[in-house]
């Protein structure tokens, strides 16, 4: 497995580089079939660290675990335990994804883009409707199932996830609800007007 271990505007010395690397593997080995590539980032906000982590399976599933702590050490650690939570929590799950899914999970790439935030006085009618692009970037949108959807969002800790149905080839959307729940958009599956 491939492991790439950065500091952002902090050097990452060569113990810090060992220790995370043996933690990490044991970590993925238990939990994790066929990890293909981890990726640990560090980097400061304001007095303490902040460790980033990324494990990705050879299935096309990512997990993600992010954590802060006055010592390096102790944010890796805690990131490390937050990542392990994740994978032990789905064990059975990602072995069964690995099992059923023979082939990596195929992404199609969209555009994405930033919007400029409204800077206008609330008071005042906006010159235009039309907003103004700021970044144009590339994205990924996967093609799972919603299971998988909705084991991904949950492993890579986002509150949303934007995929493509492999039952129906639409587009659909899971997110996390207010109320604790998920939530699944599924345009192919519209409600009935009475």
């Amino acid at each position: 497995m491939h492991y790439q271990i950065t500091g952002r505007q902090i050097d990452i010395g060569t113990a810090l580089r060992k220790h995370v690397e043996s933690e990490l593997e044991v970590v993925i080995r238990k939990y994790a079939e066929r990890p293909t590539k981890a990726s640990v980032i560090f980097s400061r906000l304001s007095h303490e660290f902040v460790c980033e982590t990324s494990v990705h399976m050879s299935t096309g599933l990512t997990a993600q675990a992010k954590a802060h702590a006055t010592e390096i050490y102790a944010a890796f650690d805690q990131c490390r335990e937050k990542m392990e939570t994740q994978l032990r929590r789905y064990r059975r799950r990602l072995k069964d994804h690995h099992r059923r899914r023979t082939r990596p999970v195929e992404h199609l790439s969209a555009s994405s883009y930033v919007l400029a935030a409204d800077q206008s006085n609330e008071d005042e009618e906006p010159d235009s409707l039309q907003p103004i692009i700021i970044a144009e970037m590339e994205t990924k949108i996967p093609v799972l199932s919603v299971g998988e959807a909705v084991m991904q969002m949950e492993l890579s800790g986002d509150r949303m996830l934007i995929f493509r149905s492999e039952k129906t080839d639409t587009v659909n959307v899971v997110y996390f609800r207010d109320d604790g729940n998920i939530g699944w958009i599924d345009p192919d599956n519209k409600p009935k007007h009475q």
